[in-house]
């Protein structure tokens, strides 16, 4: 009698399974290829943009300043960092080649750190018995703070974003100096791509 049970339910649970689909096999038809003449047109690929044109910048939106660094000290490094690379700040009224956006965020980031002192796996006889012993690789985690600076250049003519990038740098501790010192090496690993090659 258990096998004609078993028998019955696993007919029931195949039957169950013969439902039908409720997916469809419609889908919209595939476009056509684009003629020849247009894929090799001039304007395909664009042609490298000449950053030795941009000799000067004024702010798209002055960077506001965050819980450890005012807006005025963020502004001054940043100009500090793009006179380094050299672009001048455009004449008060008069806008640069360059419209330059940037900001600072602090970051909380969890750095996992591995221990790893070899495996040591080893059997014998201790006292009256056998035993084994075994060794395990030690995972630790803490917290870090990091300092994380953005900055978009933008052509002043055409308003289109021309160079884009981000540095990071981890701060020592909390006060003021160790932050801002944090923030200047984030916008030197920022603009250390530009201009690029």
């Amino acid at each position: 009698m258990p096998t004609r049970t078993a028998l019955l339910l696993s007919c029931l649970a195949l039957a169950a399974c013969q439902a039908s689909n409720p997916y469809t096999p419609e889908s919209a038809p595939i476009p056509p290829a684009p003629p020849i003449e247009r894929i090799q047109s001039p304007t395909y690929p664009a042609a490298p943009r000449d950053f030795s044109s941009y000799q000067s910048w004024s702010w798209r939106t002055p960077p506001a300043g965050n819980a450890s660094l005012s807006g005025e000290a963020l502004q001054e490094m940043v100009a500090g960092a793009l006179d380094q690379h050299g672009l001048r700040p455009a004449p008060s009224g008069a806008r640069g080649g360059l419209q330059v956006s940037a900001r600072a965020t602090s970051e909380i980031r969890v750095i996992h750190s591995y221990d790893d002192y070899g495996t040591r796996i080893g059997a014998g006889r201790y006292g009256d018995g056998y035993g084994m012993a075994g060794g395990a690789p030690v995972l630790r985690s803490h917290e870090q703070e990091v300092v994380v600076v953005h900055i978009e250049l933008y052509d002043t003519g055409s308003g289109q974003l021309v160079w884009s990038n981000r540095g990071e740098a981890r701060s020592a501790g909390a006060r003021l100096s160790e932050r801002e010192k944090a923030t200047r090496e984030a916008l030197d690993r920022a603009l250390a791509d530009y201009p690029p090659r």
